[in-house]
């Protein structure tokens, strides 16, 4: 009789950041490293309280001051460190990147924004490695609107706009 091997799969915890100033004001931040409104760091504290007695082997954020903040407040009951990653960044949005989103309308998008399929390629970069080096493991991670949503578009095999835009310090199980 042969033995079944049952693959160990890994439990992913992905987060959006808390609330920016950037987010009140309507600017598309981009790669630009934004920071906490108070609200922003009462969401974390939030996730942080309700995640308190959650089993969490690792804590990985985007490598931007706005995530790694939000994480930061997250981690602290578990006493493990937050791990930085370029591959959680917020979608680069070229020549866009600190614009007020409603004078964006109708504009030409310029040739130096990311691609979404360039963020899907980046997204499932990050999960493949949570696969290989945390299986049977529990991972939070901390992004951003953007692409958190190319990670579960890629994920899920789904177009972008299929995935529901996920709410500031919003966390979703996805089962890798």
């Amino acid at each position: 009789m042969e033995k079944e091997t049952k693959e160990k799969v890994t439990r992913l915890l992905l987060t959006r950041h808390g609330q920016t100033i950037g987010n009140v004001q309507q600017v598309l931040q981009g790669q630009m490293q934004g920071e906490l409104t108070e609200e922003g760091r009462e969401q974390a504290r939030q996730v942080r309280d309700r995640l308190r007695n959650e089993p969490i082997d690792a804590f990985f954020s985007s490598d931007l001051k706005r995530s790694v903040d939000t994480c930061t407040i997250i981690a602290e009951p578990h006493h493990l460190p937050v791990q930085t990653t370029p591959l959680l960044r917020e979608r680069d949005w070229g020549d866009f990147t600190g614009e007020l989103i409603p004078e964006l309308k109708d504009k030409v998008w310029p040739d130096n924004v990311e691609t979404i399929e360039q963020m899907k390629a980046r997204a499932m970069e990050f999960v493949d490695m949570l696969k290989r080096e945390y299986p049977g493991g529990t991972v939070l991670a901390v992004g951003h609107g953007i692409i958190n949503k190319a990670l579960q578009a890629a994920f899920y095999g789904k177009p972008m706009h299929e995935v529901l835009k996920m709410a500031n310090a919003e966390v979703r199980e996805i089962i890798l």
